[in-house]
């Protein structure tokens, strides 16, 4: 640490023109160890205007990294330019600019900053090597978060036969392959073995991927391991707070329109308030959507914690003395697993954020109903189960739809029977795709309507339908629309059939609402069950197949027989009316006094029956 005194004479040496450029640098880097940047950004703007040296982009460059530090964002972007002004062949602070533009809003900037070192930097030393790798992972990066999924796989793929240990891009890269619906999805790519990308796959992906819960469990816990605080202070203790009403927190990015949020808005506005006090912790993207409205107006509390680091917010938490803590995010985009990781609130509970167990040791209870979590299951679960005594999925019975479009006006055949799929076309993969082509083979002049989720996705499956014989034009795709349009598309097709292994969640629940009957195929793991447990809460079993075979009879028995169909959708009308799936004000009693058993206030702790 830099004495009064010295700092003084520091200060004195580099207005006088003094300073060697060493000197400097460890000058500020001991005021910034010392946890005073400001003084060591004084320091180096002092030395750059006051000297004339040939190595001042170096001490733009510093200055530029002390002011991001600083939040100084703009002044930053000013001390990076000066120091590729003066050294236009310096890539450091290329990269550190692309990321701080990215920071300020503008990633199309920082994919030029990247790219220029793309086309000009050669890997022709360890150290340019390096420094190009970090610029096409992270332009693979940006270009994931724009969906530009063709260009993010291919500066990837250049990275990884750079350096093919590099498990954080194989994680990204093989999403990335699933979402564009390349197969097989575990493709070599310069010397990485298969073992390593499947060891790499995150546990999002590895959901769409397999149906075995010990390999999705070790996927949770390889990623926990690597990304998740380890002996993170407990901030909680082990007993309820005395309030009079129970405090629930309820955590997430995705209070906005998102299926998180589409599902669980109902159940934050109907929440007992004479025992429930409701606190809403967001980090959620203000995108001034009704759902997001109703969302935060349902919160009796309502914090923003996107500013704060990850033991600030969790301090917050535990300064409002939240009871019961709910994570609404698993391991997916967003999540704030280290925030979770000081445990917060004394129980902490996931839920319908990622469909698989997050394998977070933090995390006490999954929600969860019995055919969702059979017995058998329940070893490959981090989370005890809090079982629900009809389903585990909440509904919100306000979602409206828009006026029922024609057939001709979304581009389907007038008289064809319409079989659908609107799930995520990263679900989908080349076991189930072949089925669904058997189908179209086996039901005369039936179409397959399905999302047109991205452009490489949808040439790959029309060419993967070539490939199995048919004809690329009965895979006709739906463009994304607003949610009561979405909707209302439901009532145009006859019969959905849902992806395996990673099953329609938030979709089967608006075609069942909607009247669409479902087909599923179920297997062992969560993902793997869910629109069975719709269906099996909406008396439909008979809707739930256990092999692909079954599911392709009964598939095309259902295309070959409309009236089947029709006696189905009755079925869900009645349900609809009187059935327990879309009975929220049930559904929250049941999740309620499962939690006042958990906070001790009816007797008894045990949360799993």
């Amino acid at each position: 640490m830099l004495s009064e005194d010295l700092l003084a004479s520091v200060l004195t040496a580099a207005w006088n023109g003094e300073l060697e450029l060493l000197q400097l640098i460890d000058h500020c880097s001991k005021l910034e160890q010392s946890r005073r940047a400001p003084l060591a950004a004084i320091l180096y703007q002092t030395w750059l205007r006051r000297t004339r040296s040939p190595h001042a982009h170096l001490a733009y460059f510093n200055l530029g990294a002390t002011l991001t530090n600083l939040g100084e964002l703009t002044s930053a972007e000013e001390a990076y330019r000066q120091a590729i002004a003066l050294s236009p062949g310096f890539i450091q602070p290329r990269l550190n600019l692309g990321l701080l533009l990215e920071r300020m809003g503008s990633p199309e900037k920082a994919v030029e900053e990247w790219r220029w070192i793309e086309r000009n930097v050669p890997a022709d030393t360890p150290e340019q090597k390096a420094l190009l790798i970090l610029a096409l992972n992270n332009l693979g990066r940006a270009l994931e978060i724009s969906k530009q999924y063709r260009d993010a796989t291919d500066y990837l793929s250049r990275s990884l036969a750079l350096d093919s240990d590099q498990p954080d891009v194989l994680h990204h890269w093989v999403f990335l392959r699933q979402k564009q619906c390349c197969w097989p999805v575990y493709l070599p790519v310069g010397d990485t073995p298969v073992a390593l990308m499947e060891q790499s796959t995150s546990a999002l992906a590895m959901i769409a991927i397999t149906d075995d819960p010990a390999v999705q469990l070790a996927a949770a816990r390889r990623h926990v391991d690597k990304k998740v605080l380890k002996n993170a202070p407990t901030l909680a203790g082990p007993g309820p707070y005395e309030h009079r009403r129970i405090r629930i927190g309820y955590c997430s990015s995705d209070f906005c329109l998102h299926p998180v949020a589409m599902l669980m808005v109902e159940l934050f506005e109907l929440h007992d308030r004479d025992q429930f006090e409701v606190y809403g912790y967001c980090w959620s993207p203000e995108d001034g959507s009704e759902i997001r409205r109703r969302v935060i107006a349902a919160m009796d509390h309502f914090r923003r914690i996107q500013p704060l680091a990850d033991e600030e917010a969790a301090r917050l938490i535990r300064q409002d003395e939240i009871d019961i803590l709910f994570d609404l995010q698993g391991q997916t985009s967003g999540a704030r697993m280290n925030m979770l990781a000081f445990r917060p609130a004394p129980i902490q509970i996931t839920y319908l954020g990622l469909p698989a167990t997050t394998g977070l040791p933090c995390i006490d209870f999954v929600i969860a109903d019995r055919f969702l979590i059979p017995e058998e299951e329940r070893p490959y679960y981090s989370e005890k189960p809090l079982y629900m005594p009809d389903v585990y999925q909440v509904s919100d019975r306000r979602r409206a739809p828009g006026p029922t479009p024609t057939r001709e006006s979304c581009g389907l055949p007038q008289d064809a029977f319409v079989f659908c799929s609107f799930n995520n076309n990263y679900k989908y993969t080349p076991e189930m795709f072949t089925t669904w082509m058997n189908i179209l083979r086996r039901v005369a002049g039936s179409v397959l309507w399905l999302l047109a989720d991205n452009a490489w996705a949808e040439a790959n499956l029309r060419q993967e339908a070539i490939t199995r014989g048919i004809d690329p034009a009965r895979l006709i795709f739906a463009s994304r629309v607003a949610p009561e349009n979405y909707l209302a598309r439901y009532r145009v097709a006859d019969l959905f059939l849902d992806s395996f292994p990673f099953n329609a969640g938030t979709t089967a629940n608006d075609a069942l609402w909607m009247g669409l009957p479902v087909l599923t195929r179920s297997g062992r793991t969560f993902a793997s069950r869910m629109a069975g447990a719709l269906l099996t809460a909406c008396r439909l079993s008979e809707l739930v197949t256990y092999t692909l075979q079954d599911y392709e009879e009964k598939a095309v028995s259902l295309g070959s027989d409309r009236t089947d169909c029709l006696r189905l959708r009755e079925h869900l009308a009645s349900e609809r009316e009187h059935g327990v799936l879309f009975d929220t004000s049930m559904f929250v009693r049941n999740l309620e006094s499962r939690l006042l058993r958990l906070a001790g206030h009816q007797g008894g702790t045990d949360a799993r029956v």
